[in-house]
């Protein structure tokens, strides 16, 4: 397969790996969670290669949907590469920021994107999907790293926005953006989807059957259908047009009477009010006149006004096959700056140009379960998280969103977005936003990288103190508590099923002699759960590992594994 080249590629294509594992911090305050949890809704402040790396012990392969909306490149943002790549000539290129009259910017958005691509792959589920906003400034070139990142043979589609209206005279008006979708595993995703339920289908369906049980008049039934649409058409698309009800639920209006080839049949179909014949498709009827006549016999037909409007077949949401098209329209690109304006009445150009959430809510109704694991690595304004929470709202899932952020915005614009669309806003004209989505999510710092060769040459060890809360949150992914540590023991915390050891000390000459061994298996304290130690070495075989229920792990090298099966 092709491979696309540019200007720092065989500094930038395996910088992922090297790339270290780094704390994340919880700053409990920030956050709405009594105590913080790397198994909980999440937002991250940090740069996002870093950040994706160390979300790699906890979700390597468990996120069902990513969505990201990087920069455009347009050459106005004045974005700068950052990765502290190896060569020092190398880091004074990029750390340049990009503008219009830089030549490279196409290179060096390559160069960003390539790593996170990477670490984004690693981070997807076998039957997941990655969702990538762009426009015509790099959609040729993310389609490139794309197909090498992810596999051709994965690529699900692209899908065209049209979201905005562009009113210069002087060029072909711009009124779309793109969302470019790949599989991880294209085959499994294709049989995921086939037998998913749809959430706006489901909701139709479901109020349907209650209004019918409620309102035995079906004039009645329908007033208060239209009224109950009026108030949730953003979170019904792109089944908004099911507009009507009546015995057999809730349905709307087919042209599939129109024949799509040439001729048809010609027969009159007369209008119920006026008698007269309705009007004809231009290219006659795609069946024949008895089984119109059979149609109207089953109330399966839906007339005008008058016969000036060519009659339509019911189309019932029970029969409704979810696709996501290819064109979306109607979600206006102001919808995003209007959200933004009710949600901080106080500040409403806190944030330029972000994406309406009814736009992600779209993809995320099609593309994720009730329990998936929703990841957004660009997460600007916090749109992501809004349309996770608002999704939730609709079909009562439990979907958790990851947000990372690197810029210092991270907690006044998007993790207080969240807070409010949590909390409500009192002012919102949408019902459900006016009284708050509800919700948790737990907010994170990156902290220190934990580099494997300072362990190993002994240079800048971290204290005991700094190692037990990372090696704890790796492990576990629940928030650490410095009061329940135990230095003479080792005893870092505990989880339902593992209380946790560290076996360690911040010399070289000590860790060279530092082991588990048979008597520090017998000297640690009993309990009614399982014991994870983290030591240098061992001196224990796998026999008398299980007699003492001791789960080992090594240090250095293995500090940053998750342990499997392990209860949460």
């Amino acid at each position: 397969m092709p491979r696309l080249d540019f200007k720092g590629r065989v500094f930038v294509e395996n910088h992922h790996l090297a790339v270290p594992f780094h704390e994340l911090l919880p700053v409990r305050a920030k956050g709405l969670s009594e105590r913080a949890s790397l198994h909980d809704n999440l937002i991250i402040h940090g740069d996002n290669l870093a950040a994706l790396k160390a979300l790699l012990p906890t979700y390597h392969g468990k996120v069902k949907c990513i969505y990201i909306d990087p920069p455009y490149n347009t050459g106005k943002e004045g974005w700068a590469y950052n990765d502290r790549v190896n060569s020092p000539l190398m880091q004074d290129w990029l750390a340049r920021v990009v503008d219009r009259d830089d030549l490279t910017r196409h290179d060096k958005w390559c160069a960003m994107m390539l790593p996170r691509l990477k670490l984004l792959r690693e981070l997807l589920r076998d039957d997941g999907a990655i969702f990538v906003s762009i426009d015509d400034n790099e959609l040729h070139h993310l389609r490139c790293l794309m197909d090498e990142v992810f596999g051709e043979h994965n690529r699900v589609g692209q899908i065209v926005w049209h979201g905005s209206t562009d009113n210069n005279p002087t060029n072909i008006a711009t009124e779309h953006e793109y969302i470019v979708c790949y599989a991880a595993n294209n085959t499994e995703l294709e049989e995921v989807w086939k037998s998913r339920s749809f959430g706006p289908k489901d909701a139709l369906q479901r109020v349907g059957t209650e209004l019918l049980e409620t309102y035995p008049e079906l004039d009645e039934c329908q007033r208060e259908y239209s009224r109950w649409l009026k108030e949730h058409k953003t979170q019904v698309r792109p089944l908004d047009r099911y507009k009507f009800i009546d015995e057999g639920g809730v349905f709307t209006g087919s042209q599939s009477v129109h024949n799509p080839g040439r001729e048809g049949y010609r027969y009159d179909v007369p209008h119920p009010v006026t008698g007269k014949p309705c009007k004809q498709p231009l290219m006659g009827y795609r069946f024949p006149p008895d089984t119109m006549e059979q149609l109207l016999a089953e109330d399966c037909v839906i007339f005008g006004a008058d016969e000036s409007k060519i009659v339509e077949i019911k189309a019932y949401v029970d029969d409704y096959e979810a696709k996501l098209g290819s064109v979306i329209q109607g979600i206006d690109s102001r919808r995003g700056a209007n959200e933004i304006r009710r949600i901080f009445p106080d500040n409403p150009q806190v944030f330029k140009n972000p994406k309406p959430s009814t736009l992600i809510a779209e993809l995320l109704a099609f593309a994720t379960d009730t329990d998936s694991i929703v990841l957004d690595s660009f997460a600007g304004s916090g749109t992501t998280a809004h349309a996770v929470l608002a999704q939730n709202r609709q079909d009562g899932g439990n979907r958790r969103f990851i947000l990372i952020e690197c810029e210092d915005y991270a907690d006044s614009i998007t993790a207080e977005r969240v807070r409010r669309v949590i909390n409500g806003v009192p002012d919102a004209k949408d019902e459900d936003l006016k009284s708050g989505l509800g919700g948790t999510f737990s907010y994170f710092e990156l902290g220190r990288p934990m580099r494997q060769e300072s362990l190993l040459n002994g240079s800048h060890l971290p204290s005991w103190e700094r190692l037990a809360p990372y090696v704890f949150f790796t492990a576990t992914g629940q928030e650490f508590d410095p009061g329940d540590t135990d230095r003479e023991t080792g005893f870092v915390g505990h989880t339902a099923s593992h209380d946790v050891f560290l076996f360690y000390e911040p010399d070289v000459e000590k860790l060279k002699s530092l082991a588990l061994g048979l008597s520090e298996a017998r000297a640690l304290p009993d309990g009614p759960r399982r014991k994870l130690v983290f030591a240098p070495t061992k001196y224990l075989d796998r026999e008398f590992l299980h007699q003492y229920r001791i789960d080992f792990q090594q240090l250095p090298f293995q500090i940053y594994e998750a342990i499997e099966g392990l209860e949460r």
